[in-house]
């Protein structure tokens, strides 16, 4: 099944909402309009054993949705190896995994085996600028760090990675068709950057290389989030 036969398709809705209810509630009012969903940290550990946000993934995927995991795996290899296994049962389209290092990339598509679970390497942190990574002792810009990590997740066999539009260009420009790019901190023009810091819009993302951007609070938190959505569609359309 093609990733993006529509608009719509290229746009990911994130789940970041603080209980299974609240995001289904959002998935019941999003409805036809969206499909591809992103389930991160705060949804992973919300709920109960029998009703969790993990549970939640199968339950979108049995619903014909889409289901990105952002869970941003790094650990050792062989709890990421056995982590990934794990998310490839569930029947997620996206999992995350920290491309700090080629063990962690390369324990990641041992975990993938032969399934259709496509990793996605976590670059640099939309939130983070070059004073944030000076204090983490790295020297090197974020294009340069998205760039060096890009290429290590490319050689291990990633699908793609994540990376803000600012660095979406390069990124294209380096590893050509068919790698993955997928640009969170997405904003309309003059809406507000909230805690990120590296934002662009949908059109300037999509021009710049970006097969799938991910908004969350300009949709989860709109007064009519059906709206915000169909919004976000029609600026993906214009700029494809």
């Amino acid at each position: 099944m093609p990733l993006a036969r529509h608009p719509r398709d290229r746009l990911i809705v994130a789940l970041d909402l603080p209980t299974v209810d609240e995001a289904r509630s959002l998935v019941r009012i999003l409805g036809d309009e969206i499909s591809f969903y992103k389930i991160g940290l705060e949804l992973i550990l919300s709920g109960t054993p029998g009703d969790s946000g993990l549970g939640l993934v199968s339950e979108l995927v049995d619903n014909g949705k889409r289901v990105f995991l952002d869970a941003k795996l790094l650990d050792i290899s062989n709890t990421v190896e056995r982590s990934v296994a794990r998310v490839a049962e569930l029947g997620a389209t996206f999992l995350t995994v920290h491309g700090h290092d080629m063990q962690t990339l390369r324990a990641g598509v041992t975990g993938r085996g032969d399934s259709q679970l496509k990793l996605l390497a976590v670059t640099v942190l939309t939130n983070l600028t070059g004073g944030d990574l000076s204090e983490q002792g790295i020297t090197m810009s974020p294009e340069d760090l998205v760039l060096h990590r890009t290429k290590l997740a490319k050689e291990a066999g990633f699908d793609g990675v994540i990376a803000s539009g600012q660095e979406a260009a390069a990124v294209r420009t380096a590893t050509k068709a068919g790698f993955l790019i997928v640009t969170p901190g997405i904003r309309l023009p003059g809406s507000s950057a909230g805690d990120q810091q590296r934002i662009m819009t949908p059109q300037h993302a999509i021009a710049a290389g970006a097969n799938h951007i991910v908004v969350g609070r300009p949709i989860n938190a709109a007064s009519d989030p059906r709206v915000a959505a169909a919004t976000f569609v029609k600026h993906i359309a214009e700029a494809s």
